[in-house]
């Protein structure tokens, strides 16, 4: 996983590199945690474009990190998710609370 973090607008960016599944969730979640609690952005900007796959596991992964950024008293978003991903979190109703965003509108 790679990360971003843009001082100027508080914004930090995860690009998830990996397949999120069970098996990999807990890895992804303690990188998270850590860039999070290091840079304690306004906002978190999870990028999608080398996801291929996720399952469950994933929406509990994003629904953590919300919880936490939401604490913080930041926001979050999703961007560059394939129409595979995109229906996932559709179906999850996670979109209520993360919306997906085209990369041009990031803010």
């Amino acid at each position: 996983m790679n990360s971003k973090f843009d001082k100027k607008d508080n914004v930090l960016y995860l690009e998830i590199t990996e397949e999120i599944d069970h098996h990999t969730t807990e890895k992804i979640r303690r990188v998270m945690d850590n860039e999070i609690t290091r840079f304690m952005p306004r906002k978190i900007v999870f990028d999608f474009s080398n996801v291929s796959f996720m399952d469950s596991a994933g929406i509990g992964l994003l629904i953590g990190r919300y919880k936490l950024i939401k604490l913080l008293g930041g926001t979050a978003e999703i961007i560059n998710a394939n129409k595979i991903i995109s229906k996932v979190l559709e179906m999850s109703g996670i979109l209520k609370i993360i919306p997906i965003q085209n990369e041009e509108n990031v803010s």
